[in-house]
């Protein structure tokens, strides 16, 4: 792993587990701030109004997940895996706070959207990590260059059994030929004695 690699993907993380430490500890305000996304939530899904029902619920779960994902984002486990779930986070959080938001005085604008620039600049980098292959081919590439290989295999195979069949019927029809020479040469052996 690269020196950037080491101390990038650390530093990303805190944001994301110090979010989490707080929204954890101030469970009931992120709960009040989740209220209205997850009203709209249920109102569009209803089957999700289990979930979006319980708010608290909700918001201690938005607090793991940002801890745990940050945790291991920084340990290096799993690091695209938790990236993107990162990512996933901060564009939930964009949503949470530019609604919730003082929009009323040029301040309080200001500061929405700086808080908006904020979390779309973590989703960013939270994309950027997530397609971060640390300079092993990622699992597309892969997957793209082994199906590439086995159709060039099976053009050469193709390619080369037509070549050994024409070297059979080749050899194939030579020894017809001797053995018919063979055939003529028994028969008139037996026809003059």
């Amino acid at each position: 792993m690269t020196v950037v690699r080491r101390l990038a993907r650390p530093l990303l993380a805190a944001t994301f587990v110090a979010s989490g430490v707080d929204q954890l500890r101030n469970a009931r305000q992120t709960a009040d701030q989740l209220q209205p996304v997850l009203q709209r939530a249920g109102s569009i899904v209803p089957q999700a109004s289990v979930v979006t029902d319980n708010e608290m619920l909700v918001a201690r779960m938005v607090g793991a997940v940002q801890v745990g994902a940050g945790v291991m984002l920084a340990a290096g486990k799993f690091p695209r895996l938790s990236a993107l779930v990162l990512a996933k986070m901060a564009a939930i959080n964009a949503i949470v706070e530019y609604r919730n938001a003082e929009q009323s005085t040029p301040e309080g604008r200001r500061l929405r959207r700086s808080q908006l620039l904020k979390n779309l600049g973590l989703v960013g980098a939270g994309l950027l990590a997530a397609v971060d292959t640390a300079g092993r081919p990622g699992l597309a590439w892969r997957a793209s260059h082994l199906a590439e290989d086995a159709r060039r295999n099976i053009q050469s195979l193709g390619k080369d059994t037509g070549k050994t069949a024409k070297s059979v019927s080749r050899t194939a029809k030579a020894a017809s030929r001797t053995a018919s020479k063979a055939a003529e040469k028994a028969t008139a052996a037996v026809a003059g004695s």
